[in-house]
């Protein structure tokens, strides 16, 4: 399922979700030479995050492939700044598109839902929560991993518990053809939550690929996290704006 419009109207502009989209552009194209195959492996290799590496589980001097024709080698204690440099990294274009239109569809609610320090606090605590699930996870992986993926998981399960109710407008490919359905964002958000469960659980050995695990704990941090982070007045007001009957034909 592919969501692309929920009919849930901000109050202000999202600022600092269009700032994190920008910051993730520059950063591809920038760092990371727009995919480029030296520029893409060194950021990948210098910046992101290798699970082993921040636990001390791999020795110093470990080389492996970053590429076909390029190996990366771990350095001498853990990188803290890594476990936030990999969340403005990515591994492809079309892991940066669908992680910033993802971010771009909840991300602005969410920020809307709260003051926007206090967004950018929420945005990243849960992507620091994504990464050490993903390490405690794969503590002696040597794979690095990049992505705003864990932090964009803590927005939607922020999103999942405010707006429960929400119609999302959702493209379900069938065949050559394109079906438009709108779904609650429970249904929506569920059914992609029970995906990354069942990645994790059948995900196996040292082969790259996508990090479920840190997708589950970025949406477990969203979800316990936003009623201490969202105002409380604009909760209550968007649930008596999308949720309470009309007046007219209701007994009094």
């Amino acid at each position: 399922m592919i969501p692309f419009h929920d009919e849930n109207a901000t109050q202000r502009p999202a600022y600092v979700t269009m700032v994190v989209i920008a910051l993730c552009g520059v950063a591809w194209v920038l760092i990371q030479g727009a995919g480029e195959d030296v520029s893409l492996a060194r950021s990948v290799c210098l910046l992101g995050l290798i699970p082993g590496e921040l636990t001390g589980l791999l020795a110093a001097g470990v080389q492996f492939p970053i590429s076909d024709t390029l190996v990366c080698t771990t350095t001498a204690g853990p990188s803290y700044a890594n476990v936030l440099t990999s969340m403005f990294l990515h591994g492809g274009w079309m892991h940066l598109i669908g992680n910033m239109w993802f971010l771009w569809l909840f991300g602005n609610n969410i920020e809307d839902s709260m003051t926007r320090p206090r967004f950018i606090v929420f945005y990243l605590i849960c992507g620091v929560a994504a990464a050490l699930a993903q390490v405690l996870a794969q503590p002696d992986s040597v794979i690095p991993m990049v992505g705003a993926s864990g932090a964009i998981s803590g927005v939607m399960g922020g999103y999942l518990v405010l707006y429960p109710r929400v119609r999302i407008f959702t493209l379900i490919p069938l065949g050559f053809f394109f079906w438009t359905v709108k779904l609650p964002a429970w249904v929506m958000l569920i059914y992609w939550t029970v995906l990354q469960v069942g990645g994790g659980l059948m995900q196996s050995g040292e082969g790259g690929g996508v990090a479920f695990w840190a997708h589950l704990g970025g949406l477990l941090a969203g979800i316990v996290l936003i009623k201490i982070f969202a105002k409380s007045n604009h909760v209550v007001a968007h649930q008596a704006h999308h949720y309470q009957p009309q007046q007219a034909g209701w007994p009094r």
